[in-house]
């Protein structure tokens, strides 16, 4: 897609990253070494961008075929908003915030999937964390139906951040999770929360479960006993607008 920017070349991407374009993620070779490398890996710990380290069959692929000298980025599509104006903003234009945390969903198509449910139920904001997420590529960028281009991205160190961020803004912040004791439909929903989803595999991370205000699970009456994190983050999302409507 034209929305979807990889380069590759240790160089290129270490000017990129000096050039301050805005990198999703970083593909490294396992076992890459020499200076040029080390520069490259230094910059990325000090400007905090997500990096994996793979295998070289791996880069290939990204690269289709091209000279990667062992490192592939994605350049990302979209410029992130920082939380500190994004809040404010939000706080000062009158409406009740609703915000969308999302604690290392791994799967693009289910944060593309996200994003769209987000920008139709009106949320404010979504916040992700640096490292461990999904990248924002072609796919989401599908999946989401264009939605995210119309919707305010932040990126924060840590989850738990973003928690008490909201947190010390007057902003309630309910976990979706099947731990919880409440239904959705036994919390409030109309002030201003920010609810925040787990990844695929493992949740929400218990350290998080410990700072939140609420916790709210959904009634699951089938034997399988969790839905898809893209299906039941719809469901939390249009509760709250049934209690807002």
């Amino acid at each position: 897609m034209k929305n979807e920017t990889i380069i590759f070349g240790i160089r290129a991407i270490i000017e990129a990253i000096k050039s301050n374009k805005t990198i999703d993620k970083v593909f490294v070779q396992k076992g890459l070494k020499g200076e040029l490398f080390q520069e490259l890996e230094a910059l990325l710990r000090s400007e905090g961008i997500n990096s994996s380290y793979v295998p070289v069959e791996k880069l290939n692929r990204l690269s289709k075929g091209g000279n990667h000298q062992g490192a592939v980025a994605h350049i990302s599509p979209i410029e992130f908003h920082n939380i500190d104006d994004l809040v404010l903003s939000v706080m000062e234009s009158g409406k009740t915030p609703l915000f969308l945390l999302l604690d290392q969903l791994s799967d693009v198509r289910n944060f593309g999937a996200i994003v769209r449910t987000a920008e139709c139920t009106g949320v404010s904001g979504i916040i992700i964390q640096k490292k461990g997420g999904a990248p924002i590529n072609g796919d989401t960028i599908k999946t989401s139906a264009g939605a995210i281009f119309k919707i305010p991205i932040c990126k924060v160190d840590h989850i738990k951040d973003a928690v008490f961020h909201m947190q010390s803004s007057g902003i309630k912040v309910i976990a979706a999770t099947e731990k919880a004791n409440d239904f959705i439909y036994d919390i409030s929903f109309a002030a201003p929360c920010a609810i925040i989803m787990g990844s695929e595999g493992k949740g929400i991370n218990p350290s998080v479960l410990k700072v939140v205000d609420e916790q709210a699970k959904l009634p699951i009456l089938g034997e399988i006993e969790s839905l898809n994190v893209s299906v039941a983050c719809g469901a939390f999302l249009y509760e709250a607008v049934r209690q807002r409507s």
